[in-house]
């Protein structure tokens, strides 16, 4: 018996290999993928995170310095004032402040340090006379009294603003004089901000009046109707009127 041996052999089916071959690929982009996606979320937060979650650097404020002149006009300094203070320097606490408008007025304010300079703020150089013969002139920059003053509203018959210190200190101006010559509560003098020696938080600039028309650390304005109150060195004699081009002593 012949027995007929055939060649036989077992084939692959058609397209197995490159099959194969595309799964390779796909996982292999994966495998890319997923690596790259891993080194670009620890490049974020080892670099760009740490940026953005870190506190700001501390702003460290730089003392100011006072500016010389202004517009053409040579300025005085504040070192050229002469301390005259009935108690000498006072230090007002910013944080404890508040300015108060009362008497005839409509609505009666406490106001803040900052919510007095949130009004509209002026620039003037004004030169104060001393009684005791020296003089400074300044730029001075700060609020006009009348804004304050029409915040509260003035009543009819108001005739006199006066103003108290927090030394104790007192004095008074009209109240025309306050509205029309737009008399500036300063807060600045040379570009900085008043130091307590020199009246911190507030001056009155009385402008064309003698030096103790010019209230320092006020902290009270009144609007009266009497306009023969005397403040602490008009009931020592000077003048009430306090007009620099006038006489120092009497009415």
């Amino acid at each position: 018996m012949f027995i007929l041996k055939m060649p036989f052999s077992v084939s692959k089916p058609a397209g197995t290999g490159n099959k194969k071959g595309g799964v390779s690929r796909v996982v292999k982009s994966i495998v890319i993928i997923l690596v790259t996606a891993v080194v670009v979320i620890f490049v974020f937060y080892a670099i760009y995170l740490p940026r953005v979650t870190q506190p700001p650097a501390s702003i460290i404020a730089l003392k100011s310095t006072e500016v010389k002149e202004y517009q053409g006009q040579n300025l005085s300094s504040i070192a050229d004032f002469i301390e005259t203070s009935i108690k000498g320097p006072q230090y007002v606490d910013v944080n404890k402040y508040t300015l108060g408008v009362e008497g005839m007025v409509d609505k009666k304010l406490d106001l803040t340090y900052d919510q007095v300079l949130k009004h509209d703020k002026y620039l003037k150089v004004v030169t104060l006379n001393c009684v005791e013969g020296w003089s400074v002139k300044i730029l001075w920059e700060g609020v006009l009294l009348k804004d304050l003053l029409m915040q509260a509203g003035i009543k009819p018959g108001s005739n006199t603003v006066i103003f108290y210190a927090y030394d104790g200190y007192s004095s008074s101006l009209p109240l025309d004089y306050v509205m029309n010559q737009n008399i500036i509560l300063a807060d600045k003098m040379n570009g900085v901000v008043i130091p307590p020696e020199r009246g911190f938080p507030f001056v009155v600039v009385a402008e064309s009046k003698w030096g103790y028309k010019w209230v320092k650390w006020v902290t009270k304005i009144v609007i009266s109707n009497d306009p023969s109150f005397k403040g602490y060195w008009e009931q020592r004699g000077y003048s009430n009127n306090g007009d620099f081009s006038g006489p120092m002593f009497g009415e």
